[in-house]
């Protein structure tokens, strides 16, 4: 027997951790996105009733998969009432599937099975990334409206529509005959790295990381390099694993932010770093070569370096040129900016800069502004680097980078 407050602690640090396996699971067994997040829950609260009674477990998460799938049942009979059709339903669910618990490599593969459904080409871009941070990452609606500035009503209709669409298609839940990775592999490989810095790099908020995302788009890049040795997936998995190496260097005790060139090296994940730098070495070797693979090339001569000054700023400049012709945007042109900055000095990063935002572009993207205003603080250029700090201020959307940003107008202030 544990007592209440162990036991719901136990609950909810399972929930942090398992919830999401626990889903896609569910989902493989009940055929329903709906009916599976209903019975997730149900299984959570059964939890909450029986343990601190009973006792824990042997094996938890199989214990909160069964318990899902028997309250789903006892669900679809209750409806059943008043639609025999759930009756029905109801029976061949609980005749068709063995113990979850006995599952083994089905379990650990059904959130690959989900990540492929989320991404189906029958789903509009959007609604994939809303399904995926939705039911793998578990994201509410109203973080995906904030990271994507739209409106959670907005969200909440896309991923209505989209369950809708794999319902009424029929879209399998699996993932595809090798034959067809290829054509889906772009769709899947965009969405894992946004749910890697959704967890690097949370686009709102209050925290400045979420490692429990970072975790899940690692363990999805190493799937999918097993399921597909392709030099994209290879440079994705690289790109993922260098910046995951810095993550303790890049926050104080306190969590505020620290810069790459202010960051303490030692700090870094040395066994990440490696595996990173040599897996960006073969994807960026490779015959065709992707956008991944040089973001993974250019974060390993990052990586690689003793020191911001000791980096090889002509290298990085390089890579950037070779990345604007495989996947141009202005994020690309900005990185490229501040790349240039750091080998011809910064009047050559700010005219770039100031390109973009003259076009409109960047105007609203505070880390341009943050960027303009940092090569104007080191032009001594005080004035105008303040009003770019506050720029960027205005425009932050998380709490400790804006804290940040009111450190380095600080800092002007007081000289």
């Amino acid at each position: 027997m544990l007592d209440g407050p162990t036991a719901q602690a136990q609950i909810d640090a399972l929930y942090r951790t398992d919830s999401r396996i626990i889903l896609a699971t569910l989902i493989r067994l009940l055929g329903d996105f709906d009916l599976a997040e209903e019975a997730l829950q149900d299984a959570f609260v059964a939890a909450a009733e029986q343990w601190p009674r009973d006792g824990l477990p042997r094996n938890p998460r199989s214990w909160l998969i069964s318990a899902g799938r028997f309250k789903a049942i006892d669900r679809l009979r209750r409806r059943a009432r008043f639609d025999a059709a759930l009756g029905e339903l109801a029976m061949r669910l609980d005749q068709a599937a063995p113990d979850p618990g006995d599952h083994g490599d089905a379990v650990v593969d059904d959130r690959l099975r989900l990540i492929f459904t989320c991404c189906h080409p029958a789903l509009p871009p959007d609604a994939q990334v809303a399904m995926t941070l939705r039911e793998l990452c578990g994201l509410t609606t109203e973080e995906i409206a904030r990271a994507f500035l739209t409106s959670p009503p907005t969200v909440a209709q896309r991923i209505v529509r989209a369950k809708a669409k794999i319902r009424d298609a029929r879209i399998p839940y699996e993932v595809p005959e090798r034959d067809r990775l290829p054509e889906r592999l772009e769709a899947v490989l965009r969405v894992v790295y946004l749910v890697f810095t959704e967890g690097y790099a949370p686009s709102a908020g209050a925290s400045l990381t979420r490692p429990d995302l970072s975790a899940e788009a690692i363990r999805l890049g190493r799937l999918l390099l097993e399921l597909l040795p392709d030099p994209e997936v290879e440079g994705l998995l690289a790109l993922m694993l260098l910046h995951e190496s810095r993550r303790l260097a890049r926050v104080d005790p306190d969590g505020e932010l620290i810069l790459l060139p202010d960051q303490d090296r030692s700090l870094w994940d040395r066994n990440l770093l490696d595996e990173g730098a040599e897996r960006a070495g073969r994807a960026l070797s490779a015959a065709t070569v992707g956008p991944y693979a040089i973001q993974a090339g250019i974060a390993a001569v990052h990586a690689t370096a003793p020191s911001t000054d000791a980096t090889d700023w002509n290298r990085i400049v390089g890579l950037y040129d070779r990345l604007l012709v495989a996947d141009p945007s202005p994020v690309v042109e900005l990185n490229r900016a501040v790349a240039v900055a750091m080998r011809d000095g910064p009047a050559s990063g700010i005219q770039a800069i100031d390109r973009l935002i003259e076009r409109g572009t960047l105007d609203d993207h505070h880390l341009a502004h943050a960027a303009r205003a940092d090569l104007l603080r080191r032009l001594d250029r005080q004035d105008e680097a303040r009003l770019a700090y506050e720029r960027a201020r205005a425009l932050a959307r998380t709490d400790p980078e804006r804290r940040f940003l009111e450190r380095r107008i600080a800092e002007l202030e007081d000289r």
